[in-house]
């Protein structure tokens, strides 16, 4: 029974520091960019997440820790418990020192570097699988680098389509109804296919549908606003709206996609105690689940607001249009890797959009010493994660 007690407090504790260090992917820009207050925004990505979880994180069956540990070459299940709790002990420790830097970091990366640690200690090199840990080592490249370069291009496109029009707010009559009827597209589609796993025909159908619709409506909507005012000033007005929706999409797909970090190994340990056995895939129960998007929100909520100002405000100077720009960019990234079966981090993706658009007004406007320790943070976390959970897991093993 105290095993068990302490697998729970563990798991939350593990679910709490991804809610504190995440919330920077979804609502961060929006707070950047004044679309809505720090305030607002951990209300709402507190019942987001906690609903992304509830209600779809049991589609997000995890192959445990990602395939990064072979659990056959284990013999003993009370190995696997030792581990998997030290990987969630590890993990938990380093993103919330990240968090209290205020450093954005791969959650993911860091239960797969515990369970790295885990295996490392249990049976030596043999039992990782390098592989896995390269595909994993290439997002650190390809993540921000897809993710920067999409946003760069899209605010160009929204600079030279709009803002430089000599009529931008009838320029972004036309042109944003479009922008908006692909982002929902977008939004759509990985919905579908990323969250409730109903396959990419399906979700490119579904993702059409919702598209056109919001493209029609937004059309509609822009036709009879009235040009009142500084043009600038109301072409922002129609991205602001736009990028709270994309916003909160972000927060709901977070808490659906990325619980099972924390209650994927929760799950296992579960598992463990009550029957003995051990299997390389979880289903994670409803309870479970509800645990982890408590904690999600406990951490939103706490903590959340120190690695939302460092995305969402350190980094470059948003706006709405850029703040779109970035959303619309971090869900474009995340589609074409789940289309393509490419892994791929969210928080370096967002961070990369983040700079990209930086970068499209200048160097000057980036903070590159902000950027050079986040870069810094995520070439530490599998190998400080790893090195806490074998410490750990020789202690109690």
């Amino acid at each position: 029974m105290f095993l068990i007690v302490a697998a729970f407090l563990v798991g939350f504790g593990m679910a709490f520091s991804i809610g504190a260090n995440d919330v920077a992917n979804s609502m961060a820009t929006a707070v950047g960019a004044r679309a809505i207050t720090p305030k607002q925004a951990v209300f709402i990505a507190a019942i987001l997440e906690f609903l992304g979880a509830l209600l779809f994180g049991a589609h997000v069956t995890k192959t445990i820790a990602k395939g990064i540990v072979d659990l056959n070459l284990i013999s003993e299940p009370n190995k696997i418990l030792v581990g998997a709790f030290s990987a969630l002990i590890a993990a938990t420790i380093w993103i919330l020192i990240a968090t209290y830097w205020g450093m954005p970091v791969s959650t993911t990366h860091s239960i797969v570097g515990g369970m790295i640690g885990f295996g490392l200690a249990a049976g030596g090199v043999g039992y990782i699988n390098w592989i896995t840990l390269l595909k994993i080592v290439i997002t650190w490249i390809t993540s921000p680098l897809i993710g920067g370069a999409l946003a760069f291009v899209i605010f160009k496109f929204i600079s030279w389509s709009i803002l430089h029009r000599k009529n931008p707010v009838k320029a972004a009559k036309i042109v944003a109804p479009l922008l908006l009827g692909v982002a929902f597209y977008t939004i759509a589609f990985l919905f579908v296919v990323k969250t409730i796993k109903k396959g990419l025909l399906l979700g490119n159908y579904v993702g059409i549908f919702i598209g056109i619709i919001v493209f029609l409506f937004s059309l509609f909507y822009l036709k009879r606003l009235q040009s009142r005012g500084n043009e600038y000033d109301l072409v922002e007005k129609i991205f602001r709206k736009a990028q709270v929706v994309t916003s909160c999409y972000v927060s709901f797909s977070h808490g659906a996609n990325d619980v099972a970090n924390a209650v994927g190994p929760l799950a296992l340990i579960y598992i463990i105690l009550t029957t003995g056995n051990v299997s390389g895939v979880i289903s994670i129960p409803k309870y479970i689940l509800a645990l982890g998007g408590i904690g999600i929100s406990f951490g939103v909520a706490l903590l959340g607001y120190r690695v939302m100002k460092t995305v969402g405000e350190d980094i470059t100077k948003l706006n709405n249009t850029r703040g779109f720009s970035i959303d619309f960019a971090t869900a474009t990234t995340v589609l074409l890797a789940s289309t393509f079966g490419m892994p791929i981090s969210t928080t370096h993706t967002v961070v990369g959009a983040v700079s990209g658009v930086g970068f499209a007004r200048g160097i000057e406007v980036v903070n590159v010493g902000i950027l050079k320790n986040i870069i810094i943070s995520w070439f530490v976390t599998v190998p400080f994660a790893a090195g806490v959970s074998a410490l750990i897991y020789v202690l109690i093993a």
